[in-house]
Parts: structure tokens; C-alpha cells; sequence
């Protein structure tokens, strides 16, 4: 086979409709185009707003306002008291942990700890984020923090 053996398959390609070329080739007169109308003068088309004179549907729906955001951080959010009744003495907090023990589902999600509720156990925290109250709570009972970094590579602090 060589390239001037190439053509496509029979019944694959049509040739061009040709229209207005007499009443024998069956697109004569009115070329297809119906009898009178926008629609049959030349450059006649209603835009896909125009709904006939009705109000259109996009004017029918409320205003939506405000933006989304797509740049927005999902926190998951884990409190001191969840931490105090999951966690044993000297244990260790980090998002597979959370997710394991069915705090979180998505571990893409990065992880903050807030300052609710009271810690009596000493845990070793590794999360991105902290709050000041629960970072203070968290070494007031004889825990460290440590704050990874987020997935974009910059670290959330405290």
C-alpha cells in the first residue's frame, strides 16, 4: 500500500449538499431554508438568547452572587476533647493515624487542631496547623507539636 492508495472507507465521507441549483436536484428555490422568515433571509438567525419574545431563562433565574473561591483550604478539624479520648499516654497524632481511627476520610485534606476541651495526656502532634490555645494545652501537658507542611509545599504555622 502506498500513500496515493489511501481513501477512506465507502460510505464514510458524503459529498456537500449542494443547494438553490434548480427544482431537479431537490434543493431548488427555497434551498431548504422554508418559505419567508428570518430563518430564510440571509444571515437570518436568532441568537440562542432569544426565546421568541419570552422572557429568556437566563433573566427568569435568581442572581447567584459572590465567587467560590477554588483556591479555598478544606480544614479537617479535630478538637482537644477527641484527641484526649482517642489518644493513650505518650501517643502519637498524625493525619494517617486520624484517618485509621475514622476521625477523617480524605487524607488529602490537611488537618487543624483547635483548643476545645482539656488535655491531660502528654501526645506528640503532627499536624499543619494548631491553634495558639491548643498548642499551649497540648505542651502544658507535657506534648510537642510539630507542624508539617501543607500539600503546595508552604507550612499553615500556628
Amino acid at each position: 500500500m502506498k500513500l496515493h492508495d489511501l481513501q477512506p472507507n465507502p460510505g464514510a465521507r458524503r459529498d456537500k449538499k449542494r443547494v438553490g441549483r434548480g427544482i431537479s436536484a431537490g434543493q431548488g428555490k427555497t434551498a431548504g431554508r422554508g418559505t419567508k422568515g428570518q430563518g430564510a433571509r440571509q444571515g437570518g438567525s436568532v441568537s440562542q438568547y432569544f426565546e421568541g419574545g419570552n422572557l429568556p431563562l437566563v433573566r427568569k433565574l435568581p442572581f447567584k452572587r459572590g465567587f467560590t473561591n477554588l483556591r479555598k483550604i478544606q480544614w479537617v478539624e479535630v478538637s482537644l476533647s477527641r484527641l484526649e479520648k482517642l489518644f493513650v499516654k505518650n501517643g502519637m497524632v498524625t493525619p494517617e493515624i486520624l484517618a485509621h481511627a475514622g476521625v477523617m476520610k480524605d487524607l488529602s485534606k490537611p488537618v487543624v487542631v483547635l483548643g476545645n476541651g482539656q488535655l491531660t495526656k502528654p501526645l506528640t502532634v503532627k499536624v499543619h496547623r494548631v491553634s495558639a490555645s491548643a498548642k499551649t494545652a497540648i505542651e502544658k501537658a507535657g506534648g510537642t507539636v510539630e507542624i508539617l507542611p501543607l500539600a503546595g509545599g508552604e507550612e499553615a504555622g500556628a
